[in-house]
Order: C-alpha cells, then sequence, then structure tokens
C-alpha cells in the first residue's frame, strides 16, 4: 500500500506571449498585485516557433518569463489559472488578447503548464484546467517529450527554466523543506 504525502510546494512560472508593443510593465505589475512578489524576470524572447497567434496577436510576438517569490501547493495552479485567464479578459481589445499568459509550475522534478484544453496527455485539475506535462527534469537537464511546444524544446528556455530552478531550490532550503 503506498503512504499518501504530501508533495513538496512548486515555484510558479507566468510564461506571457505579447506583441512587441504591448506594455509588459502593466501585466507585470497586475502578476505581482494578484499572485505576489515576482523573483524573477527573462530577457524578451523572440516568439517565433509557431504562427498560432499571429490572427489574434499580430505578427513581432515576443515571450518573457516571470516566477514568483513564494513556493505554493501545486493544486493551486487551478485558482491561479483562472485568474490569469481573468487578467488576458480584462487586458484585451477589441476581443483580442493582448497577453497570452500560460502559468504553470516548476518543481524538482518537471515542468507542468496549465491549460483549459483537455488532450490524452493532459490530466483533468478541476475547474476546467488541465496539467500539460512540459518538461521533465532528469540527468541535470531538462528533457522534451513528444508533445512539448518547439519554444519549450530550445535551450534558451530551458536554461531559463534551469536558472528559475537555483532559485527555487534555494527558496526550498530557505524553508527547510530541502536539505
Amino acid at each position: 500500500m503506498s503512504h499518501l504525502v504530501e508533495p513538496r510546494p512548486v515555484k510558479i512560472i507566468f510564461s506571457v506571449i505579447f506583441n512587441g508593443s504591448a506594455d509588459i510593465s502593466l501585466l507585470k505589475k497586475k502578476i505581482d498585485e494578484q499572485f505576489g512578489e515576482i523573483d524573477y524576470e527573462s530577457e524578451k524572447i523572440d516568439f517565433d516557433k509557431t504562427n498560432y497567434y499571429t490572427r489574434e496577436m499580430g505578427t513581432n510576438l515576443s515571450r518573457k518569463i516571470f516566477s514568483k517569490k513564494q513556493i505554493l501547493k501545486r493544486d493551486e495552479i487551478v485558482e491561479i489559472k483562472i485568474k490569469t485567464n481573468q487578467i488576458e479578459e480584462e487586458t484585451s481589445l477589441n476581443n483580442k488578447r493582448i497577453f497570452n499568459i500560460d502559468p504553470g509550475y516548476l518543481a524538482e522534478e518537471h515542468f507542468v503548464l496549465s491549460t483549459g484544453k483537455g488532450y490524452a496527455h493532459r490530466p483533468y485539475l478541476g475547474k476546467g484546467v488541465y496539467a500539460d506535462l512540459t518538461l521533465i527534469y532528469k540527468d541535470k537537464r531538462f528533457n522534451e517529450l513528444e508533445w512539448t511546444y518547439p519554444d519549450y524544446k530550445t535551450l534558451v528556455i530551458q536554461n531559463i527554466l534551469k536558472e528559475i530552478r537555483k532559485i527555487y531550490l534555494d527558496n526550498l532550503r530557505e524553508e527547510k523543506i530541502y536539505d
């Protein structure tokens, strides 16, 4: 028989796609107000592996990745996804999003995005939210899966996640959750 144990808390990540003309500082402020202090902000990364969002958001798209300072329980990602969807709606213009916010979490062993779209590899979490196992951390590096989005397969994003992972492990040590 297995013994049911709560897993370690996780680092909350906000992966944001936006048009180059959008005011990302506005979104950063909203994230900070809604979810607490941000402890990491990536440089702007070209979002050029797909044109999926071009019709809605235009061209010249970029991505930024933020992480929240406070670590949280994994199941809190459901409410975070609901709130980020509300922020997307609040900041939309003419029914088109300015920001596509993909919240997820980073654990020692993997990186998971949250989504409202179910699929065979996306377990249901509740309230319309699914988990998308995006990368597995093994052998001191992130490893992609067959369904990993193309930009998450790049070293640029994986190196950002490695930086955030170091911060996360420090957070666990500070909270005396990790040796």
